[in-house]
């Protein structure tokens, strides 16, 4: 995913002066909510226990992470919302893992941008 332009609204998500068109570079709305997952000291505890491709389901990120089964399942359930794991079913257990791909795309996306501003 890449910086998409967006119209010209005074102020509204510069990162530096206006340039001679005028436009604005943004981040995507993946990317915000990449950021806002990653915000959390809770939810980056939870992504440390896929590294390595690590493929866990709810009660077992809720007994790594010392969190009860429903506030891992909210937690898991924001993250995969943000694009930053998946899940698969495999009977009645549901598996989640790290997305690097859904993570590459929101560095990339982050990058350009700050590239741009900064």
């Amino acid at each position: 995913m890449s910086p998409r332009l967006a119209s010209p609204e005074p102020s509204a998500g510069r990162c530096g002066p206006a340039d001679a068109t005028d436009t604005d570079l943004e981040l995507t709305p993946a990317t915000h909510e990449f950021l806002k997952a990653l915000a959390s000291p809770s939810r980056q505890a939870v992504m440390m226990l896929f590294a390595r491709g690590a493929e866990l389901s709810v009660g077992e990120v809720a007994e790594k992470a010392g969190l009860g089964q429903s506030t891992a399942s909210q937690q898991l359930a924001f993250l995969r919302r943000a694009g930053i794991v998946t899940s698969r079913r495999q009977g009645k257990v549901v598996l989640y893992r790290a997305n690097r791909d859904g993570v590459m795309a929101a560095l990339d996306d982050l990058q350009t941008y700050l590239l741009a501003c900064c």
